[in-house]
């Protein structure tokens, strides 16, 4: 083998470090108004996400409506994996702004966000809810619920969607172990 076909030698430098993603401009807005967050990565399409703590999620919630995010697009869930983080999002968009833009510019750019609230699956996931300030959340947090087991403080329908009432577990989990027989006793 010549001397430059060889394979370099493992670097020594520790190249673990981790650069954190640069903020965007939500994330900018919510810094300049104090607000404890942490830019994420945008996703495979380019909207930006923001991870928050679960204490303060309806009060960045309330203060990015104030900021003409005034739509709940999309609220759910998702597992990380068996014994990861159960992880809740809320994708905003600024809607009446878009609407009254386009009025005037049909490219106009939507603004978009989403929200991440990363928990623990150990004991009850307690998230407090945004039914108050999106309507839309209603139906979309009871199916978080039923699947997840993510409990939502302040709804006023805390109880299952899809499943049963009587139902046990929580079907979407990743280390969910599916009953081997289920009856259902009012089926007919």
């Amino acid at each position: 083998m010549s001397e430059t076909s060889k394979i370099p030698p493992a670097s020594t430098e520790d190249t673990s470090a981790v650069v954190a993603p640069a903020a965007g401009p939500v994330s900018q807005w919510l810094q300049q108004q104090g607000f404890e967050h942490q830019a994420l990565e945008p996703d495979h399409v380019g909207i930006e996400q923001i991870g928050v703590d679960a204490a303060v999620l309806p009060i960045i919630a309330a203060a990015l409506k104030s900021n003409g995010f005034d739509y709940l697009q999309c609220h759910g869930g998702y597992d990380e994996g068996p014994g990861e983080r159960l992880v809740c999002f809320y994708h905003l968009l600024a809607m009446a702004e878009q609407l009254e833009a386009m009025a005037s510019d049909p490219a106009a750019q939507l603004r978009e966000v989403r929200l991440k609230v990363f928990l623990s699956r150990e004991g009850t996931p307690v998230l407090p809810s945004i039914y108050g300030l999106f309507r839309g959340a209603d139906w979309q947090e009871r199916e978080t619920f039923d699947m997840y087991g993510i409990q939502f403080d302040g709804h006023p329908h805390p109880k299952r969607l899809l499943m049963p009432e009587d139902w046990k577990g929580w079907p979407l989990r990743k280390d969910y172990v599916q009953p081997d027989f289920y009856e259902m006793q009012d089926a007919y």
